[in-house]
């Protein structure tokens, strides 16, 4: 848990650090929002488990800066462990860190299309008593390098509060502890732009 606390941090780094050292006209905006979601995948097969299942609860956020384009980042992890089959089954809890570039043109009155494409990571926490990575921890990690494409539709009901719904295509390289190298997460954030809608 405290290295998800780490993450969401950084994310928060980040994206100030981009709203605040980006030379941008004031149509600027900055997105944070909190989201949950679930994950679609392929069934288990004799490749390993299924990715499939289970709440993801997460942080994103974003700066716009030049005619609707601009950047972003994101974290996901699964908020209970599962368990990898063997003997004994091994707990593991999937971790979904993500950076994109971001369009996001406005549809109608109060409601933007987001579309996103980037590369990242699936880092994925194999929980067991004689693990550990240096750092006092309980699991070891395994992760692996993915790109990811994902669409939103952003409506604002009300100032700058915003809901969210969304899905992500994560594209998993050389991912041989699952029964596939895809997964596709779906739910939806609420959120708050600084600078105007």
């Amino acid at each position: 848990m405290k290295q998800i606390v780490r993450y969401t941090v950084l994310l928060a780094l980040v994206c100030a650090s981009m709203a605040s050292f980006t030379n941008v006209a004031q149509a600027q905006k900055v997105d944070f929002a909190f989201g949950v979601s679930t994950v679609e995948a392929p069934d288990a097969n004799s490749n390993g488990p299924s990715l499939k299942g289970g709440t993801y609860p997460g942080f994103s956020g974003d700066v716009l800066f030049w005619h609707n384009f601009g950047i972003g980042a994101e974290v996901f992890w699964r908020a209970t462990q599962s368990e990898y089959p063997g003997i004994p089954p091994t707990p593991y809890r999937p971790l979904f860190l993500d950076f994109n570039g971001i369009y996001a043109p406005k549809l109608a009155s109060h409601t933007y299309l987001e579309l996103s494409a980037g590369i990242g990571a699936v880092d994925t926490r194999i929980y067991c008593s004689q693990c550990g990575n240096g750092y006092n921890t309980n699991y070891d990690s395994d992760k692996h390098f993915m790109g990811d494409f994902g669409a939103g539709l952003k409506f604002y009901p009300k100032g700058g509060f915003f809901i969210r719904p969304e899905a992500k295509l994560y594209l998993v390289t050389n991912n041989q502890l699952f029964s596939s190298s895809y997964a596709t997460r779906v739910g939806a954030s609420i959120g708050y732009t600084f600078g105007g809608h």
